[in-house]
């Protein structure tokens, strides 16, 4: 049996900006389940999410360049790319008109595969701890996060969805990010 190589961040990255192959592999069999995990749940449609990590994936590969450590983890930057292109389907025509569809349609999910996926997906969401972190923040920071990052929400669709101001929004968001970040680099 092979034995499997493992990278340190700076390592991956070095290997990555350099067009390694294997180290993208690498970074597909480690990070992949976790951005699956994030999109399923903004989404609820497997067929679809799995089509969003794949492009994804391919933006990262060919963005990997624009990637810079100084501005924050490579996790991070991967989320983002992930998040903006989920964001941007949900909020395309032909997702709202596919939803729309589907909706009106008779189609009827077995209730089983929606707990084994919804299962699956809480699992690989959870190998990273992000849940047990998001407890640790005060409550409307969380609210804001999880409408953020997991509900596809703008900034200033949150201030509408919860009335209050924009302002208000902004400084909890940059307050839980900071906390959140704390939180994380004391974990390590």
């Amino acid at each position: 049996m092979p034995e499997i190589k493992k990278y340190s961040e700076e390592e991956l990255i070095h290997l990555l900006k350099n067009r390694d192959q294997q180290a993208f592999a690498y970074l597909y069999d480690n990070y992949s389940s976790a951005l699956f995990g994030i999109i399923y749940k903004m989404l609820e449609d497997r067929e679809l999410a799995e089509d969003i990590l794949q492009e994804a994936f391919i933006r990262i590969w060919n963005n990997f360049s624009s990637y810079d450590s100084l501005k924050g983890r490579l996790f991070t930057w991967m989320l983002n790319i992930t998040r903006n292109l989920t964001v941007d389907t949900i909020r395309s025509k032909g997702y709202r008109k596919q939803a729309k569809i589907q909706n009106s349609g008779n189609t009827v999910n077995s209730s089983v595969d929606n707990i084994i996926s919804n299962a699956n997906t809480a699992e690989s969401f959870d190998a990273l701890g992000i849940r047990k972190h998001l407890t640790l923040l005060k409550d409307d920071q969380k609210q804001i996060i999880d409408l953020a990052y997991f509900g596809g929400f703008t900034q200033d669709e949150i201030s509408k969805q919860l009335a209050i101001p924009l302002g208000t929004v902004k400084t909890r968001m940059r307050a839980a990010i900071m906390e959140l970040r704390k939180i994380l680099q004391n974990k390590n």
